[in-house]
């Protein structure tokens, strides 16, 4: 069993997407169906109001709906309780509500636009420096390949002179072969401090972030952040923009929640096209992804317009991201190995292969 450049080098990109496709595909489902099942009805009296009164900042009273009032009794600490709940009040999501909250206020913009500031800042700030380190993990992986290759030959050549004068069978040969070659690989990575599982650092903060940042503005679309929970909803059903004017209303023309999974098969295309000869399972994996993408579009058009927004500018960062990571000039900036796979022309070559890919088919 030989060690092969592209096996190393795919298992921690592979390994990568079905985590973060396991895991989106996990929360998509679960707070999908948190979004879709119907809130309860307040009992506010015999005739059963459909809008309870709620004290505005002013003389003057406004009406919330019940479904906003039933979404706070739904998190307090009298309700159903279960995993969402302690999600929804977890320090992460309190935090996430402060930071939306004080950049609003810092900004004093209206609300579509504090939702794509901040989304901006966090992708550009934690998550831009995490994929740079991630590419640069992978191109010294890439660059110790040929090493690989030539200690995997030597060794193979070791163990089969070793298991003819010993007299080993074939499998106790494997097993000697597979043993000393994890650990000169690992001496390898060791040496040159890039060990692969430091490429998946990325995801390890990139979800929670979507998540905690997801149910922060769920909670306060819904009014069930804090005590003036119902002032900031009041805020975001008038902080839309264009077609969603309310930020609270879901999006009913889908253009939001298209253009995100559009966004999200234009990522999975770049990985794709930049990979030639995929394994089996890398082609699983890619088929799978995708369908988690195109699964986000009717979740997506079941919750409130604020988070399909953050959705949105969090996916097209990720896609300005990936396109900018492949600019020699910025790698280089990063410090980034150049590695033989690198092209002087990497926007020209990426829409040659769209192009062949799905344009000039023949």
């Amino acid at each position: 069993m030989r060690l092969t450049a592209s096996t190393e080098l795919e298992l921690p990109l592979v390994w990568e997407a079905r985590v973060l496709g396991s895991a989106l595909a996990h929360m998509l489902c679960r707070l999908g169906g948190r979004w879709l099942r119907p809130l309860p009805v307040l009992q506010l009296g015999a005739q059963g109001p459909q809008f309870a009164q709620v004290p505005s900042g002013g003389g003057e009273r406004s009406s919330a709906p019940v479904w906003a009032v039933a979404s706070v009794s739904a998190v307090s600490p009298g309700g159903a309780g279960g995993w969402y709940e302690a999600l929804a009040t977890s320090a992460p999501v309190r935090g996430a509500e402060e930071l939306l909250l004080g950049a609003h206020d810092a900004t004093g913009l209206p609300w579509w636009s504090t939702v794509v500031l901040t989304t901006v800042a966090l992708r550009s700030a934690v998550t831009l420096p995490l994929a740079a380190y991630q590419h640069y993990i992978l191109a010294k992986v890439e660059n110790l390949q040929p090493e690989i290759k030539n200690i995997a030959s030597h060794l193979n050549q070791e163990v089969a002179i070793r298991a003819h004068q010993l007299g080993w069978s074939k499998r106790v040969a494997r097993l000697t072969y597979l043993k000393n070659m994890r650990r000169l690989v690992s001496e390898l990575y060791v040496r040159d401090n890039c060990h692969p599982f430091k490429a998946t650092v990325l995801v390890w903060i990139q979800i929670p972030m979507w998540i905690f940042m997801s149910v922060a503005l769920r909670n306060l679309s819904t009014g069930a952040a804090h005590a003036e929970g119902f002032s900031v909803q009041e805020q975001l059903a008038t902080g839309g923009v264009l077609w969603f004017p309310d930020l609270t209303a879901l999006d009913s023309t889908w253009i939001l929640p298209v253009s995100v999974g559009v966004i999200n098969l234009l990522i999975i295309e770049i990985f794709a096209l930049q990979k030639i000869g995929m394994s089996r399972f890398q082609t699983y994996a890619t088929y799978f992804v995708r369908a988690v993408s195109v699964l986000m579009i009717p979740v997506a058009a079941t919750v409130p317009s604020s988070i399909v927004l953050y959705w949105l500018c969090s996916s097209f960062m990720g896609l300005s991201q990936n396109l900018l990571l492949r600019s020699p000039r910025f790698r280089q900036l990063c410090r980034i190995p150049v590695t033989k796979g690198d092209s002087d022309t990497p926007y020209k070559d990426l829409f040659a292969a769209f192009y062949a890919k799905f344009i000039s088919r023949k």
